[in-house]
């Protein structure tokens, strides 16, 4: 009988011969488009805090502030206000990332991103978090930062000088954040997924350079802030709509952690049903006939309100189809898999009458598997001997609940006929969850621990989704170079083909 799971990190480390034959080239990931990728959401993100009640009244009356300066320099305090923004932003997740890699090395701040990621505790305090401040968007309280804090950086704030006017960004940082804290909250969790450093930093530079826009470039041309839109009840309008957006992502942590932990309480259907309410109350609202506290009366609609109301109802009539099993690729990796959900009205994988039958019950198939249809093992040495004794290659693949470049990989080409077929066909599939929380056999480590240590001992990488072809007869070197994320179904089939 094959060792058990846990025995893997131990067997892996102990043979260096082994693993030193094993000559993979890096391959191609995600790391630069993911950077861009971060820096434009965390930019939106930034644009979007500017128009809230908290921040958008501030402006004017900051801008002024610059433009009355009697020593000369408003415009250069003006961009030190704008720079000071950016550095109270960006500079803490900076400096927590380089002592965490000073103190423990990349692995102890991967770690930490991991646990952030994946484990329930954070998870479930993000998501009581993130509800919490969407019913205080919705107008249910107000939550305001201590004033005695406020009022010390005031003080610091009037003395003037370049030391005054940081203390003024903070005093703007302090007031704005019951309205930007979870905004950037969901900015700074989402760039923690994976393992790229980098990702967390640039999503706050992204958030902050937007966010301190506008009070620098008006103080430039302050002609342009004259075509600002007044106050009024529109911002309160914004806040009640981020309010719902809040409430709707928030979903996602506890998913993920109900995930990890196969807890099953945010199945595919009952995340995509509280998804549709969210969007049918949020249409309902923007088209009058929801109100809230602090809503002013709504005469008529205009059109930026109209089209508003015409995408969330366009976006909430296109999940309803999941409810019944359909795809949803556009939201793969934001919702749970599809195995997750109970009722599915369409069978959604094609079966063939040569596919690999599995030699014997696969361990964790009680809480795991794979979608449309895809038998596979879920720990390493059964599937290296079910595959030598049929004779078949050993698609190993590196995967996680909290992936969500693995879910899409499952969306948007697992789901091709070809694909399936030869996956079903050709191989051996073994699916090692990097993040799963279920106890191995011996309650001492998690089988995510341990598939995620042997990842990285045997192939010095932790990045997934990761791809390996292995031959059972000589399973210490891949058939041919690895595979990371890639969506492109052909480039996925080419992969596939083994002599």
């Amino acid at each position: 009988m094959p060792p058990p799971i846990d025995t893997i990190k131990a067997a892996v480390t102990t043979t260096p011969d082994t693993t030193q034959k094993i000559v993979i080239q890096p391959v191609k990931t995600e790391n630069e488009d993911s950077l861009l990728k971060i820096f434009l959401i965390a930019f939106l993100a930034g644009l979007a805090a500017i128009f809230t009640p908290c921040v958008f009244p501030m402006i004017p009356m900051t801008v002024t502030y610059f433009l009355k300066d009697k020593s000369g320099k408003g415009k250069f305090h003006a961009l030190v206000y704008g720079l000071s923004i950016i550095l109270l932003y960006t500079l803490p997740v900076a400096v927590l990332i380089i002592l965490s890699n000073l103190l423990g090395g990349e692995n102890f701040t991967a770690s930490i991103f991991n646990t952030l990621s994946t484990h329930w505790l954070p998870n479930v305090i993000f998501f009581i978090i993130f509800f919490v401040f969407a019913l205080s968007f919705l107008g249910m309280f107000e939550i305001v930062m201590p004033s005695s804090l406020i009022n010390k950086a005031e003080k610091r704030g009037d003395k003037g000088g370049l030391i005054g006017v940081f203390f003024l960004a903070f005093v703007l940082v302090l007031v704005s954040f019951s309205c930007t804290g979870p905004i950037v909250g969901s900015v700074l969790v989402e760039s923690t997924a994976g393992n790229n450093f980098l990702k967390p930093v640039t999503a706050m530079f992204g958030f902050s350079l937007a966010f301190a826009m506008p009070f620098t470039l008006f103080a430039f041309f302050p002609e342009i802030m004259k075509k600002l839109p007044k106050s009024g009840g529109w911002l309160n309008t914004v806040k009640v709509v981020l309010g719902f957006i809040e409430l709707a992502l928030g979903l996602k942590f506890l998913s993920v952690a109900d995930q990890t932990y196969h807890w099953h309480i945010l199945d595919r259907e009952t995340y995509l049903a509280i998804w549709i309410a969210i969007g049918v109350m949020l249409f309902l609202y923007l088209i009058g006939k929801l109100k809230l506290p602090n809503d002013s009366d709504l005469e008529h609609i205009k059109v930026p309100r109209i089209l508003l109301a015409v995408l969330t109802l366009s976006f909430t009539v296109y999940m309803i189809p999941g409810m019944f099993g359909a795809p949803l690729k556009a939201l793969a990796g934001y919702i749970p898999p599809i195995t997750t959900q109970d009722f599915v009205m369409t069978a959604n994988s094609q079966t063939t009458t040569t596919e690999t039958t599995l030699c014997t019950t696969p361990k964790y198939s009680d809480k795991l598997a794979l979608p449309f249809g895809i038998k596979a093992y879920f720990e390493y040495n059964e599937a290296l001997a079910c595959a030598k004794s049929q004779n078949k290659p050993v698609l190993l693949i590196f995967t996680g609940h909290g992936c969500v470049n693995c879910r899409k990989m499952e969306e948007n080409v697992w789901s091709d006929s070809g694909v399936q077929s030869i996956m079903k066909n050709n191989f051996v599939v073994c699916a090692l969850y990097t993040d799963d929380r279920t106890l191995s056999e011996d309650g001492k480590h998690t089988i995510g621990e341990i598939n995620s240590d042997f990842q990285e001992a045997k192939f010095k990488i932790n990045a997934q989704p990761y791809y390996v072809i292995l031959n059972p007869q000589t399973p210490d070197i891949p058939m041919k170079q690895p595979m990371a994320y890639n969506p492109d179904i052909e480039s996925f089939k080419e992969f596939l083909k083994v002599k």
